[in-house]
């Protein structure tokens, strides 16, 4: 028993491990750690390395840009206009219409305050109605002195009556002819005034020129207006209206280009206010002037497309067509430039811009239009697609923009 715990005794000297000592190994992995991120740090930037392209946007072709011989920039003008007054001064009394309102020809917009002309039409009115008796009373009583003549005439043949009675009796009938014929006369004259105080009361009332839409209003409920706004704080016109079936596009052309237009030639009008709708139009006219500090000359171009969202002092640009638009060419079509095709294995595609990735797309292109070809399918108007360099484009290849 002492034997055996004697042999139990501790060994002092240090043992090492098969591998290495524990800091070796410590460094060793900590090595490994560092070259492998290394590694994965010439993987990414390889991987995600970026390639400088230039990009386009898939646009929006009209085909009747391919058949434009000259643009030109106006603006859409009413060529029938007014500003609605009053030929009388007064106060507005009633305004029944506002900005937007649809009038047709005649229709009563406005009326002033009219107790003072009203009454001068029924004082008129009623002298014409005491002229009109006048005249039936001054009818009588020539009827009486016809009478009275007559029997005279009889009596003087028979010799009952001197002359001196039969002179009385033609003179009297002669006076009643005479006030018949004034009378008459009166009541031309009342007429006269009546239809003059129905006018003054009329110019009170302010009616529509014409079928249009109004504008502006000029004036409110309680404003003086005049004809002539000579007092302070008077309104010349009560409101501002245009006939909207007479809007034209009115355009300068230099006279370098005034050969390359003629009257009736087809034109495409766009609005800016609607840039994505095209309104066939005709040239009307070319005033017969030039401007020279602008060395243009006016043209007119009518809508012949009438459209409620077409308003006057729209800015629009003309273009002037060598021929009529046939059918379907007023269809916008899908276009991109042609050197951003890419040709394999018969196929034809186009590196769509999905982010900051180029993503190969296939589409089916039809033909020209102008410098760029139409696509039919595959890709829409207004998304991005490489142009070049695409020999270094693959696939879903990480791009950037080139800076121009």
């Amino acid at each position: 028993m002492a034997h055996d715990l004697n042999r139990l005794t501790i060994d002092k000297q240090p043992s090492t491990p098969a591998g290495g000592t524990p800091r070796k190994r410590r460094t060793q992995i900590i090595a490994a750690l560092v070259l492998l991120a290394l590694v994965l740090g010439i993987w990414t930037l390889a991987t995600r390395r970026s390639i400088e392209v230039e990009v386009a946007t898939v646009s929006l072709v009209y085909p009747s840009q391919t058949i434009s011989l000259l643009n030109a920039s106006g603006y859409v003008v009413a060529q029938r206009k007014a500003a609605v007054s009053s030929k009388a001064t007064g106060r507005l009394e009633w305004l029944g219409v506002e900005e937007g309102s649809v009038v047709r020809e005649g229709q009563l917009l406005a009326r002033l305050e009219n107790r003072d002309v009203a009454a001068q039409k029924g004082q008129a009115s009623a002298a014409l109605s005491a002229a009109r008796d006048n005249l039936e009373q001054a009818k009588v009583e020539r009827t009486d002195a016809a009478r009275a003549l007559s029997r005279a005439k009889e009596l003087i043949g028979q010799g009952i009556i001197a002359q001196a009675d039969y002179d009385s009796a033609e003179a009297r009938y002669q006076r009643a002819v005479a006030a018949v014929a004034a009378a008459q006369a009166n009541i031309s004259g009342a007429q006269s005034a009546l239809r003059g105080a129905e006018a003054s009361l009329d110019y009170t009332l302010i009616r529509a020129p014409f079928d249009g839409v109004v504008l502006t209003k000029n004036a409110d409920v309680g404003d003086i207006v005049s004809p002539l706004a000579a007092a302070a704080n008077a309104k010349a016109a009560v409101v501002t209206m245009a006939d909207m079936g007479s809007l034209q596009v009115e355009a300068d052309v230099s006279e370098a280009n005034l050969g390359k237009v003629k009257v009736g030639q087809p034109c495409e009008i766009v609005l800016d206010a609607l840039p994505d709708v095209r309104f066939r139009g005709a040239l009307y006219t070319i005033v017969p002037t030039a401007d020279r500090s602008k060395g243009s000359v006016m043209v007119k171009v009518r809508f012949l497309d009438k459209d409620r969202r077409i308003l006057p002092e729209m800015s629009a640009k003309v273009a002037f067509l060598e021929r009529e638009l046939r059918q379907g060419e007023g269809t916008p079509r899908v276009g991109l430039p042609p050197t951003a095709v890419v040709h394999r294995d018969g196929k034809d595609y186009v590196f769509k811009v999905v982010k900051d990735w180029a993503v190969l797309t296939p589409v089916v292109l039809g033909g020209k239009l102008s410098d760029l070809v139409q696509v039919n399918s595959g890709i829409n108007a207004g998304e991005r697609i490489v142009t070049k360099p695409l020999d270094q484009v693959r696939d879903g290849s990480r791009i950037k923009t080139a800076e121009k």
